[in-house]
């Protein structure tokens, strides 16, 4: 008995005995000569290894001109950037929707993503339902197509009773060419296959997804994925070391992950990006014209898409069934098949299909199968034209698996080399009909691959669960990466909780300063200004206000009375850097400043903590002898902030610095400063120095690793915590901290990592009041942002905009939290229930920034509710207090 199949051109043969193992051997030779017959007829098909090389080199040369802006225009090959940065890593949770539209047929699903307990990596659970797709409809107006889609979304959340109440997270897989400018946006570039809907090309595929399921239905398009992407990330799933994507099916396309650094048409230089390398097109510049034959010509002529598409048109679905009917169509009008005989179904375009061809090739039935097929097309097959026939289809198959391991073999060989490896460990994620149901079609594939690049070790994984659930992992991946860049932020988030801890710490602050012998972070220095202004001061007095990037000298004029005023004459002085941070005598030389016991907001003058500055002072004008001043006060900036608003409301009795520096002072019970030695009964203004706020570590759980790399490049590393969390000097630069970060992981600027943003201090707080501003436009943030030598795009605006509200606003907090922690005091130290009190305020970051005064009010009324307190802006700064103070000297010194 002899069993007849076909397994790459051979016949299987069981003899029972000589006569038979004789007539099996005759068969074999008939099939061998048959089979030589068609291949000399299809010679052109027939593909050597060298010839493969050949076309994976100009593979590989195409692929480098698509990736080139300069290039990219006239390359075949599109390497279009997908914006997909990273694949699944396992940690991907929830629910998610996605449909799948680029077959001949569309699909809806949901994918659940969840941990199970015990198990390492989450299981994933899938519902789908497929929906016919019209003929018409493929080629009919587009906006028809894509109410059908919507249509069959709503169907699918009814049959499967998901809400529709509740807002979807949802992935499009979508199968054709688009230019993406960002994970969910995507211009159609052109059709492919069988498609040609109208009024589509040049539109945003999620947009136009958007407007037709915006009625009845909350879903949130949050990825646009193609089929080959979806596959890679279905694949990457199960194995992390799927980096490439490969569709065999009605059409054919492959994608892989490309360094960023080597994509010219996105922005930046560190990490990789899936590109989708469209390679259905290559050819079609005619780099394959010397491996077409006339069939693939004919093909090509046929097509909805002529001169398009070429190696699909070599290889996919689509067109294998319909190559073989034409090959079988000539040679029968040759005569050398069914004896000359053409049929009207051998005539008939589509008669012969890509599943014929794998029922053709089966192993066991193949020959039977090929009968089958003949008879359906009213031929009368012969033995020999059913081997005929079915040799026709392995030759037909074959080449369309060598060139795709052509292919293939390209795109692993520049895996290799950008990674600069010898061995490249990579595994191949695949889906298309083709590729599963030709009984064949792997196998050669995978043989013919490992023969091409030794150097590689390919796994090649079948999709099972399709493209459609990559499209969810990539949503469930950018929603992993958006929670991560959320985490980098949440950490600035503040709640209650914590915010009542902040003004606990800084109320034991307060208390502990005051003690003789403290070693409290907070300072609490004596300012010896007992009373403020009542409104009988007169007088003219200099005043030097330095403390602030800018030193100013002032002449002011006091009148008392009815007509009571104070007029203001000044002038600012640049403070250079070297004179911040060079000597004490160099700056009492140029300069004033009337320093208590330790330099902030970046000065750093050396021979100048723990001296009287007053000497010092005197000593500068005495060495210039130029003229005679009386130094009657030396007033800190907020204590001189305080006097000029009290000036003002008399029930202003705090003062508060939110600007380069923070700080607060208050008039406290002289009764409770131990340090003092003034008896009892009176007030005085204390200059808390909340700035040291932390140096003990009791911060350190809301301090996160970006205020620990802004306190490591400062001049006062481990001082001043509390200031380096609130004040301007510093936001801007923890802004920047955080930026770098998000960037150097990809998710911010593409990756690239600029001088720019490497440069300290080149983000300055003024940027975040600018940035923040409701007004402005996400493209003004982009001026802003490039005149920073930082390009980004809209996406990368939003970003930005969210990490300087999110660190100006804790500033504001931490504020308000202490500030809450001042008034409970004063309330508590008068025995009142209820505090009516007024803040004079000065700073920039007070003035300036959009959201700044509001939190901060916020949060004293959220954590000191008994406290009424109003804010009165300093207009005329710190100076004109500094000068009322000294106006207050002099008047109590006449009095006694």
């Amino acid at each position: 008995m002899i069993r007849r199949g076909v397994e790459e051109g051979n016949i299987l043969t069981h003899s029972a005995d000589s006569a038979s193992f004789c007539l099996s051997l005759l068969l074999l030779l008939f099939f061998l000569s048959v089979s030589l017959f068609v291949d000399r007829f299809l010679y052109a098909m027939r593909l050597h290894d060298d010839q493969l090389r050949d076309i994976s080199a100009r593979f590989q040369a195409e692929m480098k001109k698509g990736l080139s802006a300069e290039s990219n225009a006239a390359a075949t090959l599109k390497m279009l950037p997908t914006h997909v940065c990273s694949t699944p890593d396992g940690s991907e949770n929830g629910e998610f929707l996605a449909v799948d539209l680029g077959g001949s047929k569309f699909k809806v699903l949901q994918v659940k993503v969840r941990k199970e307990a015990g198990r390492v990596r989450r299981s994933v659970e899938m519902q789908e339902q497929t929906y016919p797709l019209p003929k018409e409809l493929l080629i009919g107006r587009g906006v028809e197509l894509f109410d059908h889609v919507s249509e069959c979304l709503k169907d699918f959340l009814l049959q499967k009773k998901i809400s529709l109440e509740k807002k979807h997270p949802l992935g499009f897989t979508f199968s054709f060419p688009c230019q993406q400018t960002a994970l969910n946006q995507g211009l159609l570039l052109n059709w492919s296959k069988n498609y040609w809907a109208r009024g589509l090309q040049g539109k945003d595929m999620v947009n136009t997804l958007r407007q037709a399921i915006s009625r009845g239905m909350d879903v949130d398009v949050l990825a646009l994925v193609n089929d080959t992407v979806g596959t890679m990330m279905t694949c990457g799933f199960d194995d992390q070391h799927c980096e490439v994507g490969l569709i065999i099916g009605t059409g054919t396309n492959a994608c892989y992950m490309e360094e960023l650094r080597h994509i010219d048409l996105v922005e930046g230089d560190e990490g990789r990006m899936c590109v989708n390398t469209e390679w259905g097109a290559f050819g079609d510049d005619g780099a394959l014209d010397d491996y077409l034959t006339e069939f693939d010509r004919d093909i090509d002529a046929a097509s909805i898409n002529p001169g398009k598409q070429c190696l699909e048109k070599m290889v996919s679905g689509l067109y294998l069934g319909e190559l073989v009917r034409l090959v079988v169509l000539k040679m029968t009008k040759l005569g050398l098949l069914f004896d000359g005989r053409v049929t009207d179904a051998l005539r008939t375009k589509g008669k012969i299909t890509t599943a014929h061809v794998a029922a053709m090739e089966q192993y066991k039935d193949g020959l039977k199968n090929t009968r089958d097929i003949l008879l359906d097309l009213s031929l009368n097959p012969s033995p020999d034209d059913c081997i005929a026939v079915q040799h026709v289809c392995t030759v037909v198959s074959f080449r369309s698996s060598n060139l795709v391991a052509a292919g293939l073999a390209a795109i692993l060989t520049r895996i290799r080399q950008n990674r600069k490896l010898k061995t490249l460990r990579i595994t191949v994620g695949v889906d298309g009909t083709v590729y599963k149901t030709h009984p064949q079609y792997a196998k050669r594939l995978h043989k013919v691959v490992r023969r091409l690049v030794p150097d590689c070790h390919v796994r090649f994984v079948l999709s099972e669960s399709g493209s459609s659930k990559g499209a969810a992992m990539v949503t469930a991946v950018a929603q992993r990466v958006t929670a991560r860049r959320h985490q980098s932020l949440s950490s600035f988030r503040l709640s209650r909780d914590q915010l009542r801890s902040v003004k606990a710490r800084m109320r034991a602050g307060l208390e502990a300063g005051l003690k003789s012998n403290s070693h409290s972070p907070v300072k609490m220095l004596p300012s010896y200004v007992f009373r403020t202004p009542d409104g009988t001061e007169c007088g003219k007095y200099l005043a030097l206000d330095l403390g602030g990037t800018n030193f100013r000298v002032l002449l002011v004029k006091i009148r008392s009375g009815l007509r009571r005023s104070v007029r203001l004459y000044n002038k600012l002085y640049p403070i250079p850097l070297e004179i911040m941070q060079g000597t004490g005598e160099e700056k009492f030389l140029s300069f004033f400043f009337p320093s208590w016991k330790i330099w902030t907001k970046g000065f750093k003058a050396t021979d100048c903590e723990g001296n009287d500055v007053v000497d010092m002072l005197r000593e500068a004008i005495k060495r210039r002898n130029e003229f005679d001043v009386d130094i009657v006060a030396i007033v800190n900036d907020t204590v001189g902030t305080m006097m000029s608003c009290a000036y003002e409301d008399p029930q202003c009795e705090i003062g508060l610095i939110a600007g380069t520096g923070s700080n607060v002072c208050y008039m406290e019970e002289l009764r409770n400063i131990e340090k003092n030695g003034l008896g009892e009964m009176q007030r005085m203004c204390i200059n808390t120095e909340w700035g040291g706020l932390g140096e003990d570590g009791c911060l350190d759980d809301i301090i996160t690793e970006y205020d620990n790399a802004v306190d490591r490049e400062s001049i006062n590393h481990g001082r001043q915590r509390f200031e380096k969390l609130t004040s301007g000097l510093y936001l801007g630069e923890v802004v920047r901290q955080v930026l770098l970060d998000l960037t150097r992981r990809g998710l911010l600027f593409k990756g690239r990592v600029t001088e720019a943003l490497k440069t300290p201090g080149i983000f300055e707080t003024k940027y975040l009041s600018q940035i923040e501003s409701d007004r402005l436009a996400l493209l003004q943030v982009r001026s802003i942002l490039q005149h920073l030598g930082l390009d980004s795009t809209c996406d990368d605006s939003i970003i930005v905009k969210e990490v300087c509200g999110a660190v100006s606003r804790r500033a504001a907090q931490l504020c308000g939290a202490g500030m809450a922690a001042v008034v409970d005091k004063i309330r508590e130290n008068r025995g009142l229930d209820q505090l009516n009190i007024t803040v004079g305020v000065d700073g920039t970051l007070y003035k300036l920034h959009p959201h700044f005064s509001t939190v901060l009010q916020e949060t004293v009324v959220a954590l000191a509710p008994q406290c009424y307190v109003t804010y009165l802006l300093s207009e005329e700064g710190s100076g004109r207090g500094a000068a009322l103070i000294t106006a207050v000297a002099r008047r109590d010194q006449v009095e006694m």
